[in-house]
């Protein structure tokens, strides 16, 4: 089953995305957080409110994934679900002062998870993978099949 990753660029991707997953998980378990939810909070710092639909876009990320990852930093009171500014009826993810907080007792994890990733794998190497990563995301627009 090994040569599938090898010859399947979907699974060779994933297998990789979940290794890297775990890595930093383990990292930003200190500070009671996993990857997935330390991006929404940093999502949310940098650029403020906003409706989860835009959230998911941002985030590369399907909406009912994206509820359900949300959905325990609601209930920790690190973000807040309030009407939007501009339009009452949607609702905004906003960040509370105790999710930026968290955020922040995060960073230095996450650095330090950086900082052992680029060690391992090397700087060039991680600034490539990263041009690569997003590269991929955006020859690929959301919604486009393989036969367009």
């Amino acid at each position: 089953m090994h040569g599938l990753s090898t010859a399947c660029n979907c699974s060779a991707l994933r297998e990789a995305a979940r290794r890297l997953t775990q890595f930093y998980d383990q990292s930003l378990a200190r500070a009671g957080l996993r990857t997935t939810q330390y991006a929404v909070l940093a999502r949310l710092a940098c650029l403020g409110p906003m409706t989860i639909a835009r959230l998911a876009e941002e985030m590369v990320v399907d909406r009912t994934t994206l509820g359900r990852n949300i959905l325990p930093l609601e209930r920790d009171g690190l973000i807040s679900i309030v009407a939007g500014k501009h339009d009452r009826r949607r609702r905004e993810l906003a960040l509370t002062k105790a999710g930026l907080h968290r955020l922040r007792n995060a960073e230095a994890l996450w650095a330090q998870a950086q900082q052992r990733f680029e060690a391992i794998y090397g700087p060039d190497r991680s600034r490539q993978l990263r041009q690569l990563a997003g590269a991929v995301v955006a020859a690929l627009p959301a919604g486009q099949s393989p036969d367009r």
